[in-house]
């Protein structure tokens, strides 16, 4: 009877260490499978993905008429420069900085007229520049908003603008940027 009980338990540890064995070579081949997806992934990524911008369209004649438009402008509106200090200041100086951000909002909004005058060439800009048209007029009306606000309450407030899961004038920069068209981003003036 002991050697029957001395068999089973043999037979017992050997079942255990081809178990055990088992369970190692399957976690060293998901490891090794894992490691190779990340390395062919990466390899994918750096020398075979498009590095093209989401955002680019095929037009760049187009492009480089807009970012000499909006270099242009940048240069008109930067003329309105006011370095005067707005701390502790009455709601005439307020009323004051309405007024400039509704001079500066109507070079940026004729320069978006005169951008989007001419379409671009291609089917991927002919979609994705109204897009963007779309979203400019959108922070144009923020600008329009914010200076009624400062001239009513004559309180030198914040600048909110709309966000559609980012702020507005980020994915309008995006597209300037994806283009090379950088003086096309909006301008920073009325950040804090």
């Amino acid at each position: 009877m002991t050697d029957t009980l001395h068999d089973h338990d043999h037979d017992h540890d050997d079942n255990h260490e081809t178990s055990s064995r088992q369970r190692r070579w399957i976690t060293r081949a998901v490891a090794l499978l894992g490691a190779g997806l990340f390395v062919a992934f990466w390899g994918w990524a750096l020398f075979f993905a498009s590095k093209e911008a989401v955002n680019r369209i095929e037009d760049r004649a187009w492009a480089e008429r807009a970012q000499t438009i909006c270099a242009d402008a940048t240069t008109e509106r930067m003329k309105l420069s006011d370095y005067r200090e707005l701390a502790d200041v009455g709601p005439e100086m307020i009323r004051e900085r309405a007024e400039i951000i509704d001079k500066a909002t109507d070079i940026i909004e004729a320069m978006l007229d005169e951008v989007v005058a001419v379409a671009p060439v291609g089917q991927k800009g002919a979609e994705i520049v109204p897009l963007w048209e779309a979203d400019y007029r959108i922070y144009i009306e923020n600008r329009r908003a914010y200076a009624d606000q400062l001239r009513e309450t004559g309180e030198n407030l914040p600048f909110y603008e709309t966000a559609i899961a980012i702020p507005i004038s980020e994915k309008v920069a995006t597209f300037a940027g994806d283009n090379s068209m950088s003086s096309c981003a909006p301008p920073s003036d009325l950040a804090s």
